[in-house]
């Protein structure tokens, strides 16, 4: 494959039936604030770390992306020296994207956001204002809230009296939370997705009780000028028992599935399928985290099933891959499966106890490629540090050297850490994660830095030798916070501005798509 490739290629390789990963390598600020349909994000600054999940198969098509800073260049060299052997950059990156006349779109999760929208288009999925739900909280009507997010969102704010239920485990459990069918079940999320996604779902299963979306979510209830609850804990109940009930749930949860062409693949066709060396294969297991690590599936990755259809790009990063769900019962699978079919993905469900083994092919270990990292203690750090013998280079999130860093120390991240340091003093690098730091120091080491450690423990080892933190709040301006998302950020701060462009963005989306874009989704009635 040539080295570069322009953008009205990359185009037609989109939809040219063959698998493709198109990796936008840039951080996520750059990123939200404008990247092709169908780009995935793979930062360059964690690209080791994550290519290997996103890209399992090392002879998959890789277009790389950046935003013509020549940062994709690196990246390819980085990916070839992992394995990747067909890599090509696109010319110009994102401006060039953009300039050829195809759309950039702010945000993240893209596909599976416009989805949910393009769902309620045109499964008319009934909806909710907060208001209708105020009105039924006055009047002390039979229903009841289930908050489709994470148990961490739903934690951090949540519609009072809401039961946290993610999208899903929404099928297996709904039966416990609401076992009357004269209860209204109302579900939401932050925004508008989720509740779209999670209250369909329920329709499609055929639930009896009345299901509808809360629309807009937290957001709507906050913007109608009602209080969000902080600190909930009314978490899901156990899934039921009784061996009938879930025979029955069993078969309309397959039923459903194959209605949108979903098939059952056993464990000795997978271990083949990871084998093949001319197509990709996800095999995800789409349990609560609690249930994973009691009892894991061999050979798979975990995916919460809700989050894998709110967030798909960030476990399957090949287009027109296949894509293997398991679940131990065969009612979640099913449904996630279903979601999957219709975002355009060629998905199955893993039949039977579950049980497959790891595929006899290496995989991808950045281990392989990072150079090794000497760890230095807070002491001995502290001493080069207040000598002047050595730089500090903060690794962690912006967010996190603005609230508290190592003094002295300068906030960095990989794609600018070669401008941040002086290469003939040594580095002392303060990061979260080894590997991370591995990644950065193999970029320095490219500069002629060396020296380069990394402090042992980190921020809470150099705090525990009794040193202080310097804070700086504010002072790193936004165009240099490349690692965060300002898109509409302040949505969940109170900021009402933030949270009424973030529902009109998400509202929007389906209106920014060409034939393409659209064409991927699969959107059949349910009978």
């Amino acid at each position: 494959m040539r080295s570069t490739v322009d953008a009205g290629t990359v185009k037609s390789w989109l939809s040219d039936g063959r698998e493709i990963a198109f990796f936008d390598v840039r951080e996520p600020g750059p990123f939200a604030d404008g990247h092709p349909f169908f780009a995935v994000p793979l930062p360059y600054s964690r690209l080791e770390l994550d290519i290997g999940h996103l890209a399992p198969n090392r002879a998959v098509r890789v277009v790389l992306c950046d935003g013509g800073d020549g940062v994709a260049d690196k990246a390819k060299a980085r990916a070839e020296a992992l394995g990747y052997a067909n890599v090509s950059v696109l010319e110009g990156g994102a401006p060039a994207w953009k300039s050829s006349g195809y759309t950039l779109y702010e945000g993240v999760n893209l596909p599976s956001k416009t989805f949910g929208e393009l769902i309620e288009h045109e499964r008319h999925t009934p909806r909710i204002t907060a208001q209708d739900l105020d009105a039924m909280k006055q009047r002390g009507d039979d229903f009841v809230i289930v908050d489709g997010r994470t148990w961490a969102e739903y934690t951090r704010f949540n519609i009072p009296g809401g039961i946290s239920c993610p999208n899903g485990e929404l099928v297996l459990r709904i039966g416990e939370i609401a076992p009357d069918p004269k209860t209204t079940i109302v579900v939401n999320c932050a925004g508008r997705t989720r509740s779209i996604i999670g209250a369909q779902t329920l329709i499609d299963f055929d639930v009896p009780n009345k299901v509808v979306a809360l629309e807009n979510g937290t957001q709507g209830w906050f913007l109608a000028g009602y209080d969000v609850q902080r600190g909930a804990d009314l978490r899901w109940p156990e899934a039921p028992k009784d061996a009938g009930a879930r025979e029955a749930m069993k078969a309309k949860a397959r039923q459903h599935a194959r209605r949108h062409g979903v098939a059952w693949t056993t464990s000795d066709d997978v271990a083949g399928w990871l084998k093949d060396a001319q197509r990709s294969t996800y095999l995800l297991d789409v349990r609560t985290a609690e249930e994973v690590s009691a009892s894991p599936i061999a050979g798979c990755r975990h995916a919460p099933g809700g989050q894998l259809v709110q967030a798909t790009d960030q476990w399957v990063g090949v287009k027109g891959a296949r894509v293997v769900v398991a679940d131990g019962e065969m009612i979640r699978a099913p449904m996630v499966a279903a979601w999957l079919r219709q975002l355009g993905h060629e998905a199955y469900v893993l039949d039977g106890d579950g049980l497959v083994g790891a595929s006899d092919a290496p995989g991808v270990r950045a281990e392989s490629v990072l150079p090794d990292v000497q760890p230095i203690s807070a002491g001995d750090a502290a001493a080069k540090l207040d000598d002047g013998a050595a730089q500090a280079i903060d690794l962690r999130s912006s967010a996190a050297w603005s609230a508290g860093h190592v003094p002295g120390s300068v906030w960095s991240i990989r794609p600018r850490i070669a401008s941040a340091v002086d290469p003939a003093r040594p580095v002392i690098l303060i990061a979260d994660d080894v590997m991370m730091a591995r990644a950065a120091a193999a970029d320095l080491a490219e500069v002629g830095a060396r020296g380069i450690a990394l402090l042992a423990g980190g921020i809470k080892a150099w705090q525990a030798a009794g040193r202080h933190l310097a804070a700086a709040p504010g002072q790193l301006p936004h165009a240099e916070r490349i690692d965060f998302v300002f898109h509409t950020a302040g949505r969940h701060e109170g900021d009402a501005a933030a949270a009424r462009a973030y529902i009109a963005w998400e509202v929007n989306l389906v209106n920014q798509l060409d034939a393409q874009e659209r064409a991927v989704f699969r959107l059949a009635q349910s009978a």
